[in-house]
């Protein structure tokens, strides 16, 4: 019983792991994609690489994705467990 769980509990959390992570490294892409309007994109232009709002919500949005992948991966684990307690 616990390895049937073990395995579906893994499963869930590598699928729904997967898809987060997927969106969030969609939405990371956003910001960097599209133009913006002129007058902003020179007055982030003047500033450093670090201060500029585009680069440090791509950089939130990728550590998020990064998080939801590696929850991803503890599904995959907890799944791998659970096969290897039912064999």
């Amino acid at each position: 019983m616990v390895s049937a769980v073990l395995v579906l509990s893994g499963l869930f959390a590598t699928v729904y792991g997967t898809w987060r992570g997927y969106v969030a490294a969609r939405d990371a892409l956003v910001p960097l994609l599209r133009e913006g309007e002129p007058t902003r994109t020179l007055i982030e232009a003047s500033r450093p690489l670090h201060a500029r709002s585009r680069v440090r919500i791509v950089a939130r949005r990728v550590v998020i994705a990064v998080a939801w992948l590696s929850i991803a991966l503890y599904g995959l684990y907890l799944a791998t467990v659970g096969a290897a307690m039912a064999a």
